[in-house]
């Protein structure tokens, strides 16, 4: 297999334009996520300060642009959940079906593990079949299905839980 032309390492501060560009363009576009507004960049900034340690971000670079970005975000601040995580990921529109998600995802779930995280959870619409699929491949499996929990587009929407355990 051909090396890919971009890297995958950690995100920086300086990755954050690139960063809420791809995820502003998925709450305009996409049911990926259910933000209907876009984030500023300091709120981006503020999301970025919390993701340290065993809750990275990490991008796919080429060139010196954000293609796709994943992270592993607290499940919750209750002590008892210190081990799960939530995997969420992002790829620009004209960077998708190169396969850089599969191994992007990939990576952050070997990070997961490395930190002795025991749990992820994704959270995936309805009709995300291109994440369904990513992540199914990666080991992770349907957990539960919460009817029309969300609504964009003037749509109610379901949402499917996957997770995987280490």
């Amino acid at each position: 297999m051909d090396e890919p032309a971009y890297s995958i390492r950690t995100a920086e501060k300086d990755d954050l334009p690139g960063i809420a560009e791809i995820y502003n363009d998925a709450v305009a576009t996409t049911t990926a996520t259910f933000d209907t507004e876009p984030k500023s960049l300091a709120e981006q900034a503020e999301w970025f300060r919390t993701h340290t340690g065993k809750w990275p971000i990490i991008i796919a670079a080429e060139d010196g642009s954000v293609l796709r970005w994943a992270s592993l975000s607290q499940w919750s601040t209750r002590h008892g959940y210190s081990r799960t995580a939530e995997l969420s990921f992002y790829v620009a529109g004209p960077h998708r079906g190169r396969g850089i998600g599969l191994r992007l995802v990939a990576e952050i779930i070997r990070r997961g593990k490395e930190d002795g995280l025991h749990t992820l959870i994704a959270i995936v619409a309805d009709e995300s079949e291109v994440s369904t699929h990513i992540l199914t491949s990666l080991g992770f499996e349907r957990a539960g299905h919460l009817w029309e929990v969300g609504r964009k587009f003037g749509r109610l929407l379901d949402v499917h839980l996957l997770q995987l355990i280490h």
